[in-house]
């Protein structure tokens, strides 16, 4: 499965150029086989953005979340597991969010991320360059 960083879920749904042509057929192929996945902790990081002011969505950030949900993607809950391997992550930089992401991703995914301090990050995950 396919999990998306939270940047790279809004390039997609804003069509953003950033989203490299590699990447964005990974994606879409992902997509139509429900092969796609999102963190829950990525709609809270959107969430918060739009509460301070640093980001606008076409909807409510609920709204916007069950859109992304109808339109393929997989939703994985942030659980105790996720929670607690997030937390020993060594060598991973401190920001929680990325941690939880990446913490998720290692139950067997592999991350979509351009966030280079992840793609620089030594640990044992599975990861594609969404700029590519």
């Amino acid at each position: 499965m396919i999990l998306v960083d939270t940047h790279v879920l809004l390039w997609m749904s804003w069509g953003d150029r950033r989203l490299g042509a590699h990447a964005r057929r990974r994606l879409e192929q992902a997509r139509t086989a429900e092969d796609a996945a999102v963190s829950a902790v990525s709609f809270w990081e959107i969430a918060t953005l739009v509460r301070r002011r640093r980001l606008t969505l076409p909807a409510d950030p609920a709204s916007w979340r069950r859109r992304q949900l109808a339109d393929g993607l997989v939703e994985i809950p942030v659980d105790g597991e996720v929670a607690t391997r997030a937390g020993l992550l060594a060598d991973l930089h401190g920001d929680p969010a990325d941690r939880l992401i990446v913490a998720t991703a290692l139950e067997g995914h592999t991350l979509l991320t351009a966030d280079q301090r992840i793609l620089d990050w030594p640990g044992a995950l599975v990861r594609i360059d969404a700029r590519s």
